[in-house]
């Protein structure tokens, strides 16, 4: 027992770690939620965020003249510590818990409290000189200052996101400058369709992702409002006049987003519409990326009896049985991420819609969620850009025989002869196999010379005038 130091709580005395900086309740916490095995501490941009939340706090308690100037500053020292990724294995509760979200906060004020005790000179849990609830809490509840967190957080999550999403779309987009020259037939329901390049392909594949980063930023947007200074249910019981805006205001300098304090904070104390519509955006973005990773796979299929126009880098063995086997592994792990987002996406759903009267209780899964997706987002982007997009090269005279030797490219006839014409020509080319080159030329429809210029693939990539 001589590991442990005795702390107390509401309901009654418990042991706790002698050299941890968290406390009591956070050990309840430890003993209560093993449920995901993500715990706060997998999180550092959360635990950044709660930083922030209690640096902003302190200054403006210290401002407002409930807070010595002495124990403010020696809050702001433990907190910007925190920031620099000090202390985080601290923060051991799990990411899914009961309580709306009380244990994390109150493991972020346990440990501040306990690193502002040791500079002060004195004992863990000597909180009579600096106490977790009194005076890092002060003028807070788990209500605000949880949730406020939690957006800090996203705000720097999702920057991190954006980072990885700018750097595959170069990825994509430097493939289709290298195969701008490479011909090959497009497809529309697996059937051949039209001519087109394997740049203009893979530059479409950089294009849809694209747009996603304005939507990431936009909906992420609405994570600076707060309701600082709200406390239990948006009241602002507890917290001085003046507290809310002026927190706002330092949150923002201390983070350097714009953050505001919601007009209405009886409104913002339960509202998880922002988490709403972000999680939708990365769904959007998880529905893209396994759409186009789905394209590769196929792109990629073969190598003798598949369409095999793009080779993907080999990655490993692809089986126990079949020698010589390789798999595309690297798209088939970003489908499998993209499942779990779109799964996820539910989940915040679900938890959003699940909140009763002035407080949404269950925040701890629907911020789990986000953030597991960010950081399953991120793992994915660089694995594909790494392991597979840099590495893709393409069968050129594979795509070329391809449109040789299709029939979709009748359609370019269709101006000239009809699209009547153009169907029995292609019906017959399909049950003989001759090619639609020859029996237009058989039948004398058009001249070779204007049927090579018509046929020729570079002239069916662009709008063009009879």
């Amino acid at each position: 027992m001589e590991n442990f130091r005795k702390e107390s709580d509401l309901l009654g005395e418990l042991n706790v770690p002698l050299d941890a900086y968290y406390g009591v309740q956070t050990q309840r916490a430890i003993n209560n939620f093993k449920i995901s095995g993500q715990l706060l501490s997998s999180y550092p941009d959360f635990i950044k965020g709660l930083a922030f939340v209690k640096k902003a706090a302190a200054k403006t308690n210290y401002e407002l003249g409930l807070l010595d100037e002495n124990l403010y500053f020696k809050i702001a020292e433990a907190c910007d510590e925190i920031v620099a990724g000090k202390y985080h294995e601290q923060f051991p509760v799990d990411m899914i818990q009961g309580g709306a979200g009380t244990s994390i906060n109150m493991n972020a004020n346990e440990v501040i409290a306990n690193v502002v005790l040791e500079k002060l000179g004195k004992n863990k849990g000597e909180y009579e000189f600096c106490s977790p609830n009194d005076h890092i809490n002060l003028s807070q509840s788990t209500n605000d200052a949880y949730p406020t967190g939690i957006k800090m957080g996203l705000l720097h999550m999702n920057i991190g996101l954006v980072e990885k999403l700018e750097k595959i779309i170069a990825a994509f987009r430097a493939k289709g400058q290298d195969f701008h020259d490479v011909i090959k037939m497009g497809r529309t329901q697996l059937q051949d369709a039209v001519p087109m390049t394997l740049g203009q392909e893979f530059e479409a594949f950089a294009a849809t992702l694209e747009e996603d980063i304005s939507k990431l930023n936009n909906n992420a947007s609405l994570f600076v409002e707060v309701n600082m200074g709200a406390t239990a249910i948006g009241t602002g019981l507890n917290a001085p006049v003046g507290y809310a805006t002026l927190c706002a205001k330092n949150l923002a300098q201390i983070t350097g987003f714009p953050i505001i304090s919601a007009p209405d904070l009886v409104e913002a104390t339960p509202d998880t519409g922002s988490y709403v519509i972000y999680s939708s955006a990365m769904k959007r973005l998880a529905v893209k990326l396994s759409k186009i990773c789905n394209d590769l796979r196929l792109l990629s299929s073969g190598p003798r009896a598949g369409l095999f126009e793009i080779n993907l880098p080999p990655m490993q063995p692809g089986s126990s049985i079949m020698p010589g086997k390789v798999n595309p592994v690297i798209p088939e792990v970003v489908n499998q991420v993209c499942y779990k987002v779109i799964g996820n996406d539910l989940t915040v759903t679900f938890a959003a819609e699940a909140g009763q009267l002035q407080l949404n209780v269950m925040e701890p899964v629907l911020s789990h969620a986000i953030m597991e997706n960010i950081n399953f987002l991120c793992n994915a982007l660089d694995t594909l850009h790494d392991k597979c997009v840099v590495g893709i090269t393409a069968n050129k005279e594979v795509c070329l025989n391809m449109v040789k030797h299709s029939i979709g490219i009748v359609t370019a006839l269709n101006p000239y002869i009809g699209y009547k014409q153009s169907t029995e020509i292609a019906k017959e080319a399909l049950e003989t196999g001759k090619s639609v080159y020859n029996l237009v030329l058989e039948k004398g429809i058009l001249s070779q010379e204007k049927l090579d210029e018509i046929l020729d693939p570079k002239n069916m990539l662009k709008p063009h005038n009879k």
